[in-house]
């Protein structure tokens, strides 16, 4: 049986590939950690909460357009 993903916990490799899937051309580990580093959150297991990181990227975005 294929592993599950925990959107609440994926790891950068998996988060970049789900957001690969569900349509976003800029999304690669290289960016998420480019992300981690400007702020954006992480579980104290190296993993992102999806909901979290969206929120974050929503919240960012928001904040350039001021």
């Amino acid at each position: 049986m294929p592993e599950q993903l925990k959107i609440t916990a994926l790891s950068i490799e998996d988060l970049a590939k789900f957001l690969r899937r569900a349509g976003s051309r800029h999304a690669s580990e290289d960016s998420i950690r480019s992300d981690i580093e400007d702020g954006a959150p992480l579980n104290k297991d190296g993993t992102v909460n999806l909901i979290y990181y969206c929120a974050w990227m929503i919240r960012e975005v928001n904040a350039d357009a001021d």
